[in-house]
């Protein structure tokens, strides 16, 4: 380390940009400026707080005659404090103190991405196990809270020895090389072919996320990737409208699933039926229950959501379970919605509690002990199902490709029966922006109507 007493501060600079929406310049962040030796230094915050408070502790430093690193510009104190608390360990705090406030399907991500970061953010030291391993050590244990811990295997405990010491210091991502470096493995996937666009966004948001968190509590000036640049195709959201089917088609595959299986496909074909003829999530189909169906004889019916009942690995659940009951999507704990459904769906769900009754928590859809249904057996019954109600062409294809689908096809349903925006989207839980730019391509009809518009505007 190269050190020096010859220091000078500046005054901090405010960084203001004119975004054009009014005259005066808006301020956007706070520039500390000193020298070390002859090399100028400079580190930016978001506000003029955290700005002074890093100054007041430089000059401090100064004032006691302490050295500075001419590479870092730091107070020797600072270096060694900053270096002692690596990528690594931090990561690790930051799983742990988000963990009680997510949901298990965003600790899943969470684990996921920083189990595929961490490697990258590690020196070459001898003894580097396989990246698979690191990965696993760090999914199944390391990033898991200390009482949700298994007993180690020798070969995990050694990954974890090795990634604690291999570890680069948190203060290395100040250094656009290594931010880059994690920026360009998210951007593929575990064989090297490019990562979808939902998925490198979805992921480098958490990584924005943990370094924000480093800013909060001032491990980072700022945060790095704000630095780097690397170009990835915007990604809209909107569906596939290949993967859309049509009234017919979603009739013969819900006839389809019954032939599957000695009992298993008739058991699941009424949950299907709630995401074509109501637009459920799968994991709201999963949860409904009895009570939150009214099923009248004859005429519209009515589901009043209030869970979803969404699968993620059990380690990531509260209840140990694979599936753990939520409230709804984008909404309050105790918030539910209204989703009045037709006849013929109300027809098949008196059918179905008719013939397969209910579990003893009032489920509609559930195994013979009463769980919900794995996610692989209803992906399997599916695939089957669309063996026996689409051509070989239609099979290869996108066409309702996952259950999922059956929820794209409703909300398009809706939308080109000409169902208002607004109650289309209070039906399927969602935004009324999210909802037109999702289903945007999958609105058919509308062009022959846009175009005789024009033509009588032409002619007027």
């Amino acid at each position: 380390m190269n050190t020096s007493y010859k220091v000078k501060f500046w005054d901090i600079r405010t960084n203001t940009r004119n975004d054009g929406k009014s005259k005066k310049p808006r301020v956007i962040s706070h520039t500390v400026r000193w020298t070390v030796g002859n090399r100028e230094r400079s580190s930016t915050f978001k506000t003029k707080g955290l700005a002074e408070s890093f100054l007041s502790e430089l000059r401090q430093a100064a004032k006691n005659g302490e050295a500075f690193d001419e590479d870092s510009g730091l107070p020797v104190s600072m270096v060694k404090a900053k270096d002692l608390r690596t990528w690594y360990s931090f990561a690790v705090a930051y799983v742990h103190a988000w963990w009680p406030h997510a949901a298990p399907k965003s600790r899943e991500g969470m684990t996921d991405t920083l189990a595929n970061i961490t490697p990258i953010l590690s020196t070459d030291a001898p003894g580097r196990p396989e990246d698979e391993v690191i990965r696993k050590a760090l999914r199944e244990y390391a990033f898991l809270p200390p009482d949700r811990r298994p007993v180690p295997s020798p070969e995990i405990a050694k990954a974890i020895r090795w990634i604690e010491a291999a570890s680069l210091p948190l203060s290395a991502l100040n250094e656009a090389r290594h931010t880059r470096a994690v920026l360009e493995a998210l951007s593929l996937r575990m064989d090297g072919k490019p990562a979808a666009t939902s998925t490198y966004r979805r992921k480098r948001a958490v990584f924005h996320h943990v370094l924000e968190y480093a800013v909060e509590l001032e491990e980072l000036s700022a945060n790095p990737l704000h630095k780097v640049k690397l170009r990835k195709i915007k990604s809209t959201g909107e569906i596939d409208r290949r993967s859309v089917v049509n009234p017919g088609q979603a009739r013969e595959l819900l006839a389809a699933v019954t032939y599957v299986g000695r009992s298993r496909g008739q058991m699941m074909m009424a949950m299907f039926a709630c995401m074509y003829f109501g637009g459920l999530r799968p994991g709201e189909a999963s949860a409904l229950r009895k009570k939150d169906c009214h099923l009248p004889e004859k005429g519209w019916g009515l589901l009043t959501l209030e869970k979803t009942s969404p699968e993620t690995n059990s380690r990531y659940t509260d209840s140990g379970e694979s599936h753990d009951e939520r409230g709804l999507k984008h909404r309050e704990q105790k918030a539910t919605r209204p989703v009045p459904i037709p006849p013929e769906l109300v027809k098949i769900l008196r059918q179905h509690i008719k013939d397969q009754g209910v579990g003893e928590d009032g489920r509609l859809f559930r195994t013979s002990t009463g769980k919900p249904f794995p996610g692989s057996t209803v992906s399997k019954v599916w695939r089957e199902a669309r063996t026996y109600a689409f051509t070989p062409d239609q099979v290869t294809s996108p066409l309702a490709g996952r259950p999922y689908d059956l929820r794209h096809a409703a909300v398009s349903l809706w939308l080109n029966a000409g169902v208002h925006a607004p109650e289309a989207a209070e039906r399927a839980g969602h935004g009324v922006d999210v909802l037109l730019r999702v289903y945007a391509k999958c609105i058919d009809g509308q062009r022959a109507v846009a175009n005789q518009r024009i033509l009588d505007a032409l002619a007027a």
